[in-house]
């Protein structure tokens, strides 16, 4: 825990006349008197979320319940870490006693990592000199000292550590949960050359020329949105709510490279679904995988008639439990002692894998490559004369939901504010004209 002698931080304020403390520095709305965007950025993500998530708390009270307590600080290690190292919470249960601004993932919690001492579960160290670390030094008469670090620096691999090592998950009983880091070291994009290096930064935290406070006589630099836009989103009424969902459309859209081939078979047609991750540097879905719901829609039709659908699945109806046929369904599933399917993740023994993988390599001929397509047929009988599919995704499954509803841990209100969003690349058409091909070829 920081003790409050450690610190006082004591430097010139935006105007050069104002002094901040630590305590002050602690707060993103300081920081905002300087960095306006980059606040209003991050107060609209889901690490600003990551206290307050409804969800979140359900889960977390179900699981300190039904472990009699043992589930401990695990879930606030990383949903409020700062609330955690200043000791105002132990187990997350009085989050709502916390002062907001020590709630969720913050400004300074970020910006006052010094190390990263392990690959899961937030091992992150904290400084005790409140320095603001960044991939670059502040300005002459800055509100803050500041100091160069490579985990800041998203143009190093070192930097996909800070990020990486909260966003992979050990449970308590030793099962490796989520593996966004895992799956992005074996992926190409860790490879350290230029041609094919991608840190969790270039992705999520994209660059652009401007200045990094909001101050007079401050260099033009290459500064980093802080939306870090994943696929979560908030659920109940947030800062920039509409413009996260607008920002995960845009970065959902083209993850997913989708072709569809058909062939003419004895009485009907076959329509061979091929699936690559394109654009994600992990594996699609990532991060709570076993909440995910990703699924794939197909439907024939000739002329006004339908003649085959498979994951036409309506708003409000549980992927999981849908039975339109044999949906494609893109995400993984858990299962408990007794080989049931488990939501709650301190109930999971063992779990089913279902994503498509991160690329590997380039060529096939990379010792490192392994074929990132995933195919899957499907027949039907007669001709159509088109036939569509899109992917859709939902952030947490609906059946996740009715689980927490269920066991009274969370209003059934927030069942209505989990999206779906359909992929815009991965909407493939196929028409009659195009004869017995792959779309696109």
């Amino acid at each position: 825990m920081r003790r409050a002698a450690v610190l006082a931080l004591v430097v010139a304020g935006c105007t050069g006349t104002e002094q901040m403390t630590y305590e002050q520095a602690l707060d993103p709305e300081q920081c905002a008197s300087c960095h306006p965007d980059h606040v209003r950025q991050w107060s609209g993500s889901m690490h600003a979320f990551a206290a307050d998530d409804p969800l979140f708390r359900a889960m977390n009270a179900r699981g300190q319940r039904e472990t009699n307590g043992e589930l401990g600080d695990f879930c606030v290690q990383c949903h409020a870490p700062l609330a955690l190292d200043q000791g105002l919470t132990t187990d997350g249960m009085n989050l709502a006693d916390v002062p907001k601004h020590l709630r969720g993932v913050t400004c300074a919690y970020c910006h006052l990592t010094e190390a990263v001492e392990g690959e899961h579960n937030n091992p992150l160290r904290l400084s005790a000199d409140a320095v603001m670390r960044g991939a670059f030094e502040a300005a002459d008469g800055a509100a803050h000292e500041s100091a160069v670090s490579p985990l800041h620096d998203r143009s190093n691999p070192e930097s996909s550590r800070l990020c990486g090592a909260c966003h992979d998950i050990v449970t308590p009983k030793g099962v490796h949960l989520e593996q966004t880091f895992a799956e992005w070291k074996g992926s190409l994009f860790a490879h350290d050359t230029p041609a094919e290096l991608q840190t969790c930064g270039r992705c999520h935290m994209p660059g652009s020329d401007g200045v990094a406070a909001d101050v007079p006589g401050v260099p033009l630099r290459r500064i980093t949105d802080h939306k870090m836009v994943g696929v979560d989103v908030a659920t109940i009424d947030w800062p920039e709510k509409e413009a996260q969902r607008a920002a995960i459309q845009d970065m959902l859209d083209p993850t997913v490279y989708a072709r569809l081939c058909i062939s003419r078979v004895p009485g009907g047609t076959q329509v061979d679904v091929d699936l690559e991750n394109f654009a994600a540097g992990h594996a699609f879905p990532s991060g709570a995988t076993i909440d995910r719901r990703v699924w794939v829609e197909l439907r024939a039709t000739l002329g006004a008639r339908e003649i085959f659908s498979v994951g036409r699945i309506p708003e409000g109806v549980a992927v999981a439990t849908a039975t339109t046929g044999d949906i494609w369904k893109i995400y993984d599933v858990a299962y408990d002692a007794q080989d049931e399917v488990a939501h709650m993740f301190w109930d999971v023994e063992r779990v089913e894998k279902g994503l498509l993988p991160v690329p590997t390599a380039l060529v096939p001929t990379d010792p490192e490559y392994t074929d990132p397509h995933v195919v899957r047929s499907y027949r039907f009988d007669g001709v159509a004369d088109r036939i569509e599919m899109n992917i859709h995704i939902r952030p947490v499954g609906l059946d996740v939901v009715d689980d927490l509803v269920a066991s009274g841990d969370l209003d059934p209100a927030y069942r209505d504010q989990v999206p779906t969003f359909t992929l815009g690349a991965a909407n493939v058409v196929w028409t009659v004209d195009d004869g017995e091909t792959c779309v696109p070829d």
